[in-house]
């Protein structure tokens, strides 16, 4: 009867280690995905302000729709985001960051690319605009 006890106790004990195992995997991969859908989420309203910006009359402080060409000139401070901010924590000088990671962005006459980066969580995320509707807004996740 002690051999039995001693067996369900081991057996008990095991059990409840690769739950435990199992429940840390399941949080870690919950976390990856929200910071990855956090990531999309920073990166769709930083592309929406760019379009409203580009929508906007110049003497408004915006693009004038001057054309594909006008996010070349378009920078995450003109969309009013403070870049070397003593809260940008990690992010390099230029990006904005956040609790979700940092975002850059890079204009060119066909499109505005914003990369949003968390490097402790693993997670990259490209969100690419070619014009000013919904529809022109693309994204991309990827692992680091």
């Amino acid at each position: 009867m002690g051999q039995q006890q001693l067996l369900l106790l081991v057996l008990g004990i095991v059990i409840v280690g690769l739950a435990v195992v199992v429940g840390i995997q399941a949080f870690d991969e919950n976390m990856k995905k929200s910071n990855a859908d956090a990531l999309v989420n920073d990166g769709v309203r930083i592309a929406s302000e760019a379009q409203a910006w580009k929508l906007k009359p110049a003497a408004f402080g915006g693009g004038a729709d001057t054309g594909a060409t006008v996010f070349t000139t378009l920078t995450l401070e003109k969309l009013g985001y403070e870049t070397d901010d003593a809260d940008n924590g990690d992010c390099a000088e230029g990006e904005y960051g956040n609790a979700n990671g940092c975002f850059g962005v890079v204009g060119s006459p066909t499109n505005f690319i914003i990369t949003g980066t968390n490097t402790d969580i693993g997670n990259q995320v490209t969100v690419s605009i070619t014009g000013t509707k919904s529809s022109e807004i693309t994204t991309t996740v990827a692992d680091l």
